[in-house]
């Protein structure tokens, strides 16, 4: 099931809701102040790796430096 951000724009507050398709992102309210007056917000995928990426992943992970992104040696051709 795709996660979606969204802000309210009544009350500003910021949350995510499950969406089981896009069609259905009409029926989603501010879980704060229940407004139906949301706007659907840009996400940034992060996967992690070596790429210094949002969430402290690089490092963490075992792997080749040089893996970066998404694209590390999973040992899949």
């Amino acid at each position: 099931m795709p996660i979606y951000e969204f802000i309210c724009k009544k009350c500003k507050k910021n949350f995510e809701d499950f969406v089981l398709s896009s069609s259905r992102v009409k029926d989603v309210r501010c879980p704060s102040c229940g407004s139906p007056d949301i706007q659907k917000q840009f996400s940034m995928f992060s996967c992690g790796g070596s790429s210094g990426g949002v969430g402290g992943f690089a490092g963490s992970m075992p792997g080749p430096a040089s893996s970066g992104g998404c694209s590390g040696s999973s040992g899949f051709s």
